[in-house]
């Protein structure tokens, strides 16, 4: 919700956020759901940690600096530990293709590999427009809690019968 970050600050080890979000409910009942976003960094020397961190997670959202191609090769790594071998769906995914303030990046330049490419891909410049990638967060939130809300009601349903 904030705009107003002026430095970048990495995270060392590990950092949980608790939000609440009005916008985003499960079956359209309640006042909203909660979350928690669990921020690893990326650092691999903090790797151990990742197992706690994957531990019954809903989605993952691989925010990397569009303008930097080692990070565009780490996705596929990215991809492959968080999403596939935790076995979540592709809607239950999100890249976040930074770009820094006056970096005069073309935002349809970036082409990904297979299976990146189906995933769903967001711009975001916090200086040139907070709201759009806060539209397309809240966007996230909801599939995944549809995603979700889905599998339980499936799993529900094979208990009955």
């Amino acid at each position: 919700e904030s705009s107003d970050i002026t430095e970048y600050n990495p995270t060392q080890g590990v950092r949980i956020l608790e939000f609440e979000n009005l916008h985003v409910t499960s079956n359209n009942k309640g006042a909203g759901c909660e979350f928690e976003l669990w921020d690893c960094g990326g650092d691999p020397k903090f790797e151990s940690c990742w197992p706690a961190l994957m531990k019954d997670a809903h989605g993952v959202v691989i925010v990397f600096n569009a303008d930097m191609p080692s990070h565009l090769k780490e996705l596929e790594m990215w991809y492959s530990c968080f999403v596939q071998q935790q076995l979540l769906q592709d809607t239950q995914c999100l890249l976040i293709a930074h770009h820094k303030p006056g970096s005069g990046s073309d935002r349809g330049s970036l082409s990904l590999s297979p299976p990146l490419n189906r995933l769903r891909l967001v711009h975001s410049n916090l200086e040139d427009d907070p709201e759009e990638i806060r539209l397309e967060f809240i966007k996230y939130l909801k599939s995944v809690v549809s995603s979700v809300s889905e599998s339980r009601d499936r799993e529900e349903m094979s208990i009955m019968t």
